[in-house]
């Protein structure tokens, strides 16, 4: 009797065993079936001026200086616009997977800038084509005057702008972004200019090496009045990643590196050489 009672008990147990491996195996196979994301679509939070679809990782802190020197077409009169700095210092926090908060100060007009960025697709092999986000952010001018301006008001002073970021990886070297912006000034530079403007913003990458890619940007304003001296903003230059860093050196025809600014008022002229050496790199802190 105790034979057969242990026959039927070890007979049990190994079904059971076997049936749990079974089930394992199964969750395992399901799991290994899973799409993995694609990874490095940008490299840096922006391409160069305007911003990618990449987001801090959740719990860290992105610190970042951005630098764009004075135009280089006066040669050394003003040591290729190494003498006429602009400077900008930014704070950039991972709330969680999906969303980033951020702040920053430029010395061009005195700007201060308070933005979010959010993911909500994010590219996935065979299954989601692209990767779609928000950007949205609100800046502070504080260089205008109320002894040239008297009747100025604290909400003249803001610029809001807001962009759907539309970005893929079409293969392991190449990638492109697309962000159709609204920018809404609340007192523009120009009389005859629309406060609300339409800005169809684009951008690119191409992998050169394991840590190297060549970047451009550029930003098509539609509704921009004709009276007004500014240009599109075109910037090319190259990204190298050194460990914790990116360090992204380019020219551009904008000096100014907030929305309203390269947007808004971009005054060079590539055709004339009248364009602006900078950089931005970043340094990020795990918290």
């Amino acid at each position: 009797m105790f034979v057969r009672y242990f026959t039927l008990l070890t007979l049990l147990s190994s079904f059971s065993i076997f049936s749990q491996d079974d089930l394992l195996a199964d969750l395992e196979s399901n799991l290994s079936m899973e799409a993995p994301y694609t990874d490095s679509v940008f490299k840096g939070l922006k391409i160069i001026n305007i911003e990618s679809t990449k987001l801090a990782e959740k719990g860290a802190l992105y610190f970042i200086v951005a630098h764009r020197f004075g135009s280089i077409e006066n040669g050394f009169e003003d040591f290729f616009g190494l003498d006429i700095a602009v400077t900008k210092l930014q704070l950039v926090y991972g709330v969680n997977e999906w969303i980033n908060v951020g702040l920053a100060r430029s010395s061009y007009q005195r700007t201060y800038g308070l933005h979010t960025k959010m993911r909500f697709l994010r590219q996935q092999e065979e299954r989601i084509p692209f990767t779609l986000g928000f950007y949205g952010i609100t800046t502070v001018n504080t260089l205008l005057d109320k002894a040239f301006l008297p009747n100025l008001e604290f909400n003249q002073r803001l610029t809001h702008t807001a962009q759907l970021m539309i970005s893929r990886k079409w293969n392991e070297k190449l990638s492109l972004l697309l962000s159709p912006t609204y920018m809404h000034e609340n007192l523009t530079t120009i009389s005859t200019q629309d406060n609300g403007q339409f800005i169809l913003a684009m951008g690119g990458r191409y992998k050169l090496s394991n840590r190297v890619s060549f970047n451009l940007d550029y930003g098509l304003h539609t509704n921009r009045s004709e009276e007004a001296p500014y240009r599109n903003p075109f910037s090319v230059g190259v990204d190298i990643e050194t460990g914790g860093h990116v360090f992204q050196l380019h020219f551009t025809n904008a000096q100014s590196m907030f929305e309203n600014g390269f947007f808004g008022q971009a005054s060079g002229d590539w055709s004339q050489g009248d364009v602006y050496f900078g950089f931005n790199i970043s340094r990020v802190f795990d918290w």
